[in-house]
């Protein structure tokens, strides 16, 4: 079962390398992720007070995904 599974995820690694197969392999999630990233950016600093608290929220665009999934986990534990 296990070099099955291991054989089907080399066989698509193939094809994501291939130039002759049409294989996104996951492009469209940047994309999404690249936009969310800008919007996140551009409301950050757009409410940010000062410079260092614009930088903040630079820094805070970058792992927004990351706070919303824990956040997400933390309210379905309780």
């Amino acid at each position: 079962m296990e070099e099955e599974i291991i054989k089907e995820k080399e066989v698509i690694a193939e094809k994501c390398y291939d130039k002759k197969h049409k294989c996104n392999c996951g492009a469209c999630g940047g994309g999404i992720y690249g936009l969310a990233f800008l919007g996140a950016v551009v409301y950050y600093i757009q409410h940010a007070d000062s410079f260092w608290m614009g930088v903040f929220g630079f820094l805070k665009a970058l792992v927004w995904p990351a706070i919303l999934v824990y956040k997400l986990l933390e309210f379905l534990v309780k």
